[in-house]
Parts: structure tokens; C-alpha cells; sequence
């Protein structure tokens, strides 16, 4: 870079890093050749927009003589004409070698005379002659219909705009796993082998990403609810995000946020709604803005999944057990054996669910597949990925592999299952795991 140029940046580096836009520049720098994919990338991890201005700035200096007037150009292009003019200082516009816009190299063509038919054949002394356009030699040739089209400016894309979940308290957050295994025998429903197995597993997990875990076994209904609004009280000011795993049985409900609702062992069944409603933002005022994720290991209904049938090259097909149970409860037509008398402050309106995300282990209305031995298809997995990829990947990103691997399986040789999820988180998680010695992703 022209130490005029360099001298320009240095004097001017704290209004840069206070008003620079760096996430808007990005398209610019890369299309104009002045930045690599890796360097902008390396920007962009490098910490808060101040943080990236400032290696912007320091890496540009770097780039030769063209990443002055190109930066000039890229503030104009995304309106950041203060900061362009300021760097100017009042000199004339400094432009980049190649012409970012075909009307900088367009001349001006003037209509020729019109001749008589007699002379259409004799040359005339006073016409100028037409030259073709001269265009530099290293720029395609448009074609003849765009020839004086003006070109629009590139595309910004918004993947630059994605935040991050603030992810570094220690301890993260609180973890509640509520496991039901044993029912009372007036509850109609079968006991739930492997879910301890299911358990054991989810509760070392979320104690390596640094969660505080607290496990609570075979809660009738009033007692899940209870157990939910003590998480509510508590001060979540210090942490970061709360998790709530469910593992129980299931049933489908009427409902107008959150499909689905899960056993007591006495037999009456939340709804998923009410569940998700302690948590959000009006309930539990210190959470707000913070991820509030909820995992559901239960049937979304009674139906069973036979799949269709694909190339063998689309699946990489695993027989489950033969002894595979579900967790299914029949369909309620309506939530008449669900007592809201309690606790009304749960059954108030769901404001906008933001910054809440629930992952269920099936699609609503279907079954939801548990070995005896190895635990819940949905669970193992879920293990399973966080701990190959939670130190590289975003939630999202996960719980679709997730998706995928359960997809694959096989109940019995014939019956399927599609977990999925109800996200409304509005930025990327990443989880801390033990090797990153627990700092933010």
C-alpha cells in the first residue's frame, strides 16, 4: 500500500473501528479480489465488530496498492459515504486500475446527419468517423442487448448478519431431565425400560458441556409442573441458556403453539406448550434473550411409520431390535383430562417464542422407538453427535444429523421415525465442550 494511503488509515483508525460496518464490506473486498475467503473468515472469528474492523484495517494495509482505493469504493457501495469522505480528506475520488462500472469507459456517440438519397453513396468531409468502443482488454464483451445496460451493484447477502449465542458463563446454565419410568398401574401405561439408560446418558452429556444437571425420576403431573416452575424462579442472571429433557411417555393433544404433551406416571399429561410457557420471556424475566432449549423423548401419537421406499444408495439401513418398544399413548380429542385450574401464571399467552427451540424424538403424531437395553433410538444418537461434533458444529447443524441417522433406523424390520425440532432460536449455539476448556465457540 502507498504510505500516503497506509498514513491516511493509522490517522483515522479510532473513528474507523468506532463507525466501521465491517460485515457490509465483505462481498466487496472478496469480489474486487483484495481478500481471500480464509482472510475474511479469519476476520469474522476474530471477535465483536470492533474486533473486526480492527483486523480489517491492520490486514489491509497488507493488500498492495489497489486495497486503498477498491476500500474507498466498497464504502461508497454499501453507504457508508461519511468514513469514504473522511479517508478522501477532500482530494479527488481515488479510483481502483479496473473500472468497477461500464459508463466509466462508455463515449459519447452523437446521431449522424441525415443525407439525401442522392448523396447516400459520396463520402462527406465533415462527418466525423464512428470507432468502435474500446474496452479494456482484459473485460468480456457483453452481449450487443446489454452493451449500455448499467450494471447493478452485487448482491449483499445477510449470512454476515447471523449472531452468535453468548455461550462462556461457567456454569452455563441449568439442565432439568425428568425421567419417568415406572407408571401406577391406574395410568394404563407400560413401564419404560432403557429410559434410565437414556438418562445416565444425557445427564453425563450436558455435565461435559458444563450444564448444571439436576435429574428428577418417575414425577406425577402436578409434580412435573412444579418441578418447572421452581426452574422459573430461579435467577438465571449469571448463566446463559437452560435445557429441559423429558424422557416419558406420549400422547398427541389440540394445541395451538407446540404439538404433543408428556405422562405423568399418574397418567394426565402436560402439554408441550405449557412446558415451553415457564421459561419464556414474560415467566422467567432473566432469560430473556437467552436460548431455552427443550428436549422431548416421547411418542408425538399413536401412529406407526411403515416409510416408503428409496434407492439403496440414499440410506445406510440398521435393523433395530426386535423387542423395540414405543412410547405412545392414544390420540386425546381434547385436553378435557388436563387440569389447568393450577398454577394459572403457565397458561397465560405465549408471547412471540423467541430464543426457544424444542426437539422432539418424532414427528407429531407418530411413535417414538425404545430399545429395552441400549435406550431410545433418539437419545443415543443425540449423544452420539454431540460428542463427535458439539466443538465444531451449532445446535441446528446437529440436531439434523440427528435427523438423518434416525431416519435410517428400523423397528422390527418395517417401522420408521423422523425426529424434528420447533426452532425459534435467532442466532447460532454452540455448546462448550471440555476441549476448548470451556470457552465460547
Amino acid at each position: 500500500m502507498d504510505p500516503k494511503h497506509r498514513s491516511v488509515l493509522q490517522r483515522n483508525r479510532v473513528t474507523l473501528v468506532v463507525d466501521l460496518k465491517p460485515s457490509e464490506l465483505y462481498d466487496g473486498l472478496l469480489e474486487k479480489g483484495i481478500f481471500t475467503q480464509d482472510m475474511i473468515d479469519e476476520i469474522k472469528n476474530s471477535g465483536t465488530r470492533r474486533d473486526q474492523a480492527r483486523q480489517l484495517l491492520c490486514d489491509l494495509e497488507k493488500r498492495g496498492s489497489q486495497a486503498f482505493p477498491c476500500f474507498i469504493q466498497c464504502l461508497r457501495d454499501a453507504g457508508q459515504l461519511p468514513l469514504a469522505e473522511l479517508l478522501l480528506g477532500g482530494e479527488a475520488p481515488v479510483q481502483p486500475l479496473v473500472p468497477t462500472a461500464l459508463e466509466d469507459i462508455r463515449p459519447v456517440l452523437q446521431p449522424l446527419p441525415v443525407s439525401s438519397p442522392m448523396n447516400v453513396d459520396r463520402p462527406r468531409k465533415d462527418i466525423a468517423p464512428i470507432y468502435p468502443i474500446q474496452r479494456p482488454s482484459d473485460s468480456p464483451s457483453p452481449s450487443p442487448e446489454s452493451e449500455y445496460r448499467i450494471p447493478r451493484p452485487p448482491r449483499r447477502t445477510r449470512k454476515d448478519s447471523i449472531q452468535t449465542y453468548k455461550m462462556d458463563a461457567s456454569p452455563c446454565g441449568h439442565c432439568l431431565i425428568i425421567n419417568n419410568v415406572k407408571f401406577e398401574p391406574n395410568a394404563d401405561l407400560s413401564d419404560r425400560k432403557g429410559s434410565n439408560v437414556d438418562c445416565d446418558k444425557l445427564e453425563k452429556r450436558f455435565k461435559s458441556l458444563n450444564f448444571i444437571v439436576r435429574v428428577k425420576t418417575n414425577l406425577r403431573y402436578k409434580q412435573i409442573r412444579h418441578e418447572l416452575c421452581v426452574l422459573s424462579k430461579i435467577d438465571h442472571s449469571q448463566f446463559d441458556c437452560c435445557v429441559v429433557i423429558i424422557l416419558s411417555h406420549g400422547t398427541e393433544v389440540n394445541h395451538n403453539r407446540f404439538p404433543g404433551a408428556v405422562h405423568g406416571v399418574d397418567g394426565p399429561a402436560v402439554p408441550v406448550q405449557f412446558i415451553t410457557n415457564y421459561l419464556n420471556g414474560q415467566h422467567c424475566p432473566s432469560l430473556q434473550g437467552k436460548p431455552k432449549l427443550f428436549f422431548i423423548q416421547a411418542c408425538g401419537g399413536g401412529e406407526k411409520d411403515t416409510g416408503f421406499e428409496v434407492s439403496p444408495d440414499e440410506v445406510e439401513p440398521y435393523m433395530g431390535g426386535a423387542d423395540d418398544q414405543t412410547d405412545a399413548m392414544p390420540m386425546s380429542s381434547s385436553s378435557d383430562s388436563i387440569s389447568t385450574s393450577d398454577e394459572p401464571d403457565a397458561r397465560a399467552t405465549l408471547p412471540t417464542p423467541s430464543d426457544i427451540l424444542v426437539s422432539y424424538s418424532t414427528f407429531p403424531g407418530f411413535v417414538s422407538w425404545r430399545d429395552p437395553l441400549s435406550g431410545s433410538w433418539y437419545v443415543e444418537i443425540l449423544d452420539n453427535i454431540l460428542e463427535e461434533n458439539a466443538d465444531a458444529n451449532d445446535l441446528v447443524t446437529m440436531l439434523m444429523m440427528v435427523n438423518n441417522e434416525v431416519s435410517q433406523n428400523s423397528a422390527k424390520g418395517l417401522y420408521k421415525q423422523m425426529p424434528g425440532s420447533f426452532n425459534f432460536l435467532r442466532k447460532l449455539l454452540y455448546f462448550q465442550t471440555q476441549s476448548q476448556g470451556q470457552t465460547p465457540a
